[in-house]
């Protein structure tokens, strides 16, 4: 990014998020990401007009979907002759999506790009098991009658036992959920901690709705108008009755309160270079400066979600930017436990020496610069939407901050890997 020309992130669109098989349990997919889709393309003026390419990221879809970005490209108003393509970071593919377009302008293979993100738990397709597979695919092969019967007998009932995708980490056999409880644990984030986390979450994102702040940004959609999850009314003592979610055992704090929900939603942003955008009158919101990906061995014993903290430490030190220097945070609020663990690492002598080897401590993050406008606990996490998400919400709010204002985005995902990124005001 150092190297080539700016690029820079321009409108962005996204529909309602909403609670998985609630007001979008009739939509598909395609339905849900052409949506964002067509109201940028509009909004951008950009009808019959060709971009140099979207990249689509998404987590929760079924081999019915392998060329999905260009089928919905197809469909949403740009020149047929838009090229586009899928790919895949868990939760942080939107980010990943953002940066790739953001690599190609810089690199100056093209002057603009889309990105777009979606994830919907509410179509997803059902499969079988890999024995049952194998058993309908032999029958289908059978060169006759009777060995089509044949093959049909060897199936038995418990074959017929649907299997849906669902997000526990192959090599361990436990949920984010479970993974985060861990942390909270080797941490010692409590859960009152927690559930404060999750209020100012909800507490933000209702004033930024009453403010007006989401207007430009969400566009209607069967029958949403708004974010569905944002509650102004809720309060520590209502957050405090919850029950634990993922451990039962009693020593649980984790909570349907203070746990991003299951949700389907989708958020598209279009990126160019500066002539481009400003050739068509179109805003130059903020600056797509750098970015830094990171693993951890979560197999070994580190913390699921802790690698934001890892990749935040780089992107920062590569870029000679310390906490003082940045005017908004933007934290992925997988659960609140993750986020206060993160928060607590980067001021962690020992973890900032150790493990990020730092000479001294990141320091902490102000909460009032962190999640502005409301964090994924309240606004809703539909897994590749949440990264094109923030960025199109930090990208308005950084544009009215002064010129060389700089935000930072932290996103974990699945897998122990870790997703971060600067944007800065022009």
């Amino acid at each position: 990014m150092k190297t080539g020309r700016p690029a820079y992130i321009s409108v962005s669109k996204r529909i309602p998020f909403t609670k998985s098989f609630g007001s979008y349990a009739k939509n598909t997919s395609f339905e849900l990401a052409e949506a964002s889709l067509k109201a940028l393309v509009r909004d951008a003026h950009l009808e019959g007009q060709a971009v140099g390419d979207v990249a689509t990221g998404f987590m929760m879809r079924s081999g019915l979907d392998w060329n999905f970005g260009r089928d919905v490209v197809l469909g949403s108003g740009l020149h047929r002759e838009t090229p586009a393509y899928d790919l895949a970071r868990a939760c942080g593919s939107g980010l990943e999506a953002t940066l790739q377009i953001a690599l190609k302008i810089s690199a100056g293979m093209m002057d603009s790009g889309i990105a777009l993100g979606l994830d919907t738990n509410s179509d997803l397709v059902a499969s079988f098991s890999r024995e049952m597979s194998q058993k309908l695919l032999t029958m289908s092969k059978a060169k006759n009658t009777a060995d089509k019967i044949k093959a049909a007998f060897r199936i038995r009932p418990g074959d017929f036992s649907p299997r849906f995708v669902g997000v526990v980490e192959k090599r361990t056999g436990l949920s984010m959920g479970e993974h985060t409880e861990k942390m909270v644990q080797q941490w010692g984030i409590g859960r009152a901690e927690q559930d404060q986390l999750a209020l100012e979450s909800h507490q933000k994102a209702a004033a930024a709705q009453a403010a007006g702040f989401f207007d430009d940004l969400v566009v209607p959609f069967s029958g949403l108008k708004k974010d569905s999850f944002v509650r102004s009314d809720t309060s520590l003592e209502k957050l405090a009755k919850l029950s634990p979610a993922f451990d039962v055992t009693g020593k649980g704090t984790l909570t349907a309160g203070n746990s991003s929900p299951l949700s389907d939603g989708s958020a598209a942003v279009l990126l160019g270079s500066a002539e481009y955008l400003k050739s068509r009158n179109l805003p130059l919101r903020a600056e797509f400066i750098d970015a830094e990906m990171a693993g951890l061995d979560y197999i070994a014993g580190e913390g699921l979600l802790m690698a934001p903290a890892k990749a935040v430490a780089k992107l920062l030190k590569r870029n000679g930017l310390g906490f003082k220097d940045i005017a908004e945070f933007e934290i992925h609020e997988a659960f609140a436990g993750q986020v206060l663990c993160t928060l607590k690492a980067w001021e962690s002598e020992r973890y900032c020496r150790d493990v990020l080897k730092l000479d001294s401590p990141l320091g902490s993050v102000p909460r009032e610069k962190m999640n502005v406008h409301g964090g994924s606990i309240a606004v809703g996490h539909p897994f590749g939407a949440t990264g094109a998400r923030i960025v199109g919400t930090l990208a308005k709010s950084l544009a009215a901050r002064p010129s060389g204002s700089y935000g930072l985005i932290s996103i974990c995902t699945a897998g122990g890997m870790g997703v971060a990124a600067l944007l800065r005001t022009p």
